[in-house]
């Protein structure tokens, strides 16, 4: 006889709209009669290894709401990357709670997670049915045509740069954005859609997605410079040499790597910084300023696209209608079907598991420092509505009378 229990948790790092997932796995599950518990595990896999489980079967409809509308994750994360043993441990924690139902809002880690604990359960002969709901805002799940976070966090930068923009126009210099993107650069790259006028800036995009020069950099710098009397920069974490090399590592004379080994590239303000310096003792412009967004894209409160959060409340309602009405394991995908509309199909674990995806060669232009129209017609209807927009004085000048 089914037990009825369901487990979510969300791992990785947070989104604006992460909850909405949340929120959408509970309450549709909720329609099934033979649920008969829905438990959520705190901090991800953590949590379900430790047995930290909250009942979510008791949480209001009202409250449930209330916590999809916020951003960050409600039930807490963590960046364990789990190999086969950890998983072993998730999957003998859920057997032991007789739970049937595993969901796991993550990206590209959480969905290989799913896959191992997914074949452990199909060793066991345990009945345990393992979906994965997108979430990341790299944008980097394959498959999908965009993934759940991505959106919120690239309206939150395109506003950003806007606003960055207009201050570089009463003080004109040089500003560099740094941007979050480790392999994919589409955050950075929307930058681009806060944009209105053709001398606005950003006026150069860097992404991991091509070779960063640094001699070229700074001839494209001074050009930039030279052209407008000012220029406004936008620059992946992820930008690497022809080697592969991070250039973060390259110009910094300490190196912090985080658990995984990988080099820390948002947690510092390093990347900006030597940037700057590079500008600053190479071109000899003296008004040059840097910043690191870091965190803030993530989960910035008051900056959330609609069609986000409606799309990342539409996987996870499918993540349990895949669940309840299908055969079998697998990662819930967005697919765009028109302009704008979109579809969710459910792809193979392995297909999606451990796998990165890049921008498409037709999103970057051909010199590799700006993005293409047809970038554009892709990001814009995921925005949102009400995109702030900005306006210029049209200027109508008085004639000199003592400056002739």
């Amino acid at each position: 006889m089914s037990s009825g229990k369901i487990l979510v948790a969300q791992g990785g790092g947070p989104t604006a709209v992460i909850n909405q997932s949340l929120a959408g796995v509970v309450l549709e599950a909720r329609r099934f009669r033979h649920v008969t518990r829905i438990y959520g595990a705190l901090h991800g896999v953590r949590g379900i290894v430790n047995e930290d489980f909250v009942d979510l079967t008791q949480e209001t409809s009202h409250n449930l709401e209330l916590v999809a509308n916020t951003p960050s994750s409600a039930l807490g994360s963590t960046r364990d990357k789990p190999d086969l043993a950890y998983c072993h441990k998730i999957f003998e924690v859920l057997r032991a709670h007789e739970i049937e139902h595993f969901f796991y809002i993550g990206g590209n880690d959480s969905s290989d997670t799913v896959r191992i604990v997914s074949e452990e359960a199909r060793k066991a002969g345990y009945p345990l049915r393992c979906i994965h709901i997108p979430k990341t805002i790299d944008n980097d799940l394959v498959g999908n045509d965009h993934t759940p976070g991505f959106p919120s966090a690239a309206r939150f930068v395109a506003q950003a740069f806007a606003g960055a923009n207009l201050d570089n126009a009463s003080l004109p210099g040089i500003y560099v954005g740094v941007v979050m993107g480790r392999h994919a650069g589409f955050l950075t790259a929307a930058s681009a859609l806060g944009k209105k006028f053709p001398d606005d800036g950003p006026h150069l995009i860097y992404v991991p997605e091509r070779v960063f020069d640094l001699e070229k950099f700074l001839a494209d710098v001074k050009a930039a410079y030279e052209r407008h009397g000012r220029c406004v920069i936008a620059v992946s974490e992820g930008i690497h040499d022809e080697s592969g090399e991070a250039i973060a590592t390259l110009l910094a004379k300490e190196v912090e790597r985080d658990a995984h080994g990988n080099v820390q590239l948002s947690g510092t303000g390093a990347l900006a910084d030597l940037l700057c310096d590079e500008i600053k003792s190479k071109l000899g412009i003296k008004r040059v300023r840097g910043d690191t967004f870091g965190y803030l894209q993530r989960s910035f409160i008051g900056c959330v696209s609609d069609v986000d959060q409606r799309e990342a409340r539409e996987v996870g309602e499918k993540a349990v209608q895949f669940a309840m009405w299908g055969d079998r394991d697998g990662s819930v995908a967005i697919k765009r079907t028109g302009y704008y509309s979109v579809d969710y199909e459910l792809m193979p674990l392995e297909a999606v598991a451990g796998k990165t995806r890049v921008m498409e060669d037709e999103f970057l232009s051909a010199e590799g420092t700006d993005v293409t129209d047809a970038f554009r017609l892709y990001l814009r209807p995921l925005l949102g509505s009400h995109m702030p927009d900005a306006y210029r004085l049209r200027p109508a000048p008085v004639e000199k009378i003592l400056n002739k």
